[in-house]
Parts: structure tokens; sequence; C-alpha cells
């Protein structure tokens, strides 16, 4: 857990993670990291009418793919649908994180780009300590290379078995 420049980052939200959202992007940007938010459901109007999950995971997944910024963070009910979405844009690998633990993983094994998770279980000060632990640790390499590796050859259509 070393990464500690500031970095670009993006994040969405639906109706139900908005508010978690505008708060979470403050708080990153007070530590130096650039935050985006991405979405209609993260406009700040206090009034956020229903959108759909699979809109700001896709926006946010886009950017992240291709580069324009470092990361992504993505706030629904529950994470899932977000992690589901964001998954289908080949390059992203989307984790629903909800602990510490799990957001530490997520990066130093599977090179999580975009973290996904619930503003409707997990509260703000948890989100808040998850997406610090996320964004402060680096992927590990070594044997889990291979592994990250293999999620690539199967967004190409290839059976990851060939690899071995």
């Amino acid at each position: 857990m070393s990464d500690t420049r500031p970095l670009s980052i993006a994040i969405g939200a639906d109706h139900r993670g908005s508010e978690a959202a505008r708060r979470l992007a403050t708080m990153l940007g007070e530590q130096g990291h650039t935050c985006r938010l991405v979405g209609a459901c993260t406009g700040g109007n206090g009034t956020d009418a229903p959108c759909d999950y699979p809109e700001p995971a896709y926006h946010v997944a886009k950017l992240v793919a291709s580069g324009a910024v470092d990361r992504g963070i993505l706030i629904c009910g529950t994470g899932i649908g977000m992690s589901i979405a964001a998954n289908k844009v080949k390059g992203v690998r989307a984790a629903v994180v909800h602990d510490e633990l799990t957001a530490n993983l997520s990066r130093s094994h599977n090179d999580a780009n975009v973290l996904c998770v619930s503003a409707d279980l997990l509260g703000l000060t948890l989100i808040e300590k998850i997406a610090e632990v996320w964004l402060g640790t680096d992927f590990a390499g070594g044997r889990h290379q291979r592994r990250v590796d293999k999620i690539k050859m199967i967004e190409d259509g290839i059976d990851p078995a060939s690899a071995n």
C-alpha cells in the first residue's frame, strides 16, 4: 500500500449514490486528487431524479479504459449493478468492495481500476475509508499479473487455459 501520487478519478452514481459521490469527490479533492463527477445523478441539485446505473457505469468505465482518468469509482444501492455494467467495457476491472480488506485485495491482487460500492449498506464514513485504501494500494504484480493477463484473454474471446 504505497501509491500516494495524486490521481485523476471519475466518480459516477445513480440516484441512490449521488450524495455519497458528491461528498467523496470533495474529500478526495481535498487530498489532492482530481475528481470528475460523471452523469446526471451527480449534479448536486439536491433533488436527484432517478437515473439508471448502467449510464454512469458506462461513462466512468469508458474514461478509465481510454486512459482519460487513472481510476473510477461508482456508487449505487449495492454496487453490484454498477460492477456488472462497468465490466462490460473492455479494459475495465470493476470490483464490488465492502470493507478495507476487499479494497486492498481488489487492487493488490486484481489490479481493479474501478471501485464499486454500496451507498445503502456501507455509509459515507466507510465508503471514504474504502476509497482511501483502494486509491493508496498498488498492484502487487508477480503471480497476480498472470491472472490479470488471463482476464484480458477472456476479453479477447480467448480461453485462458490456453496460456498454461
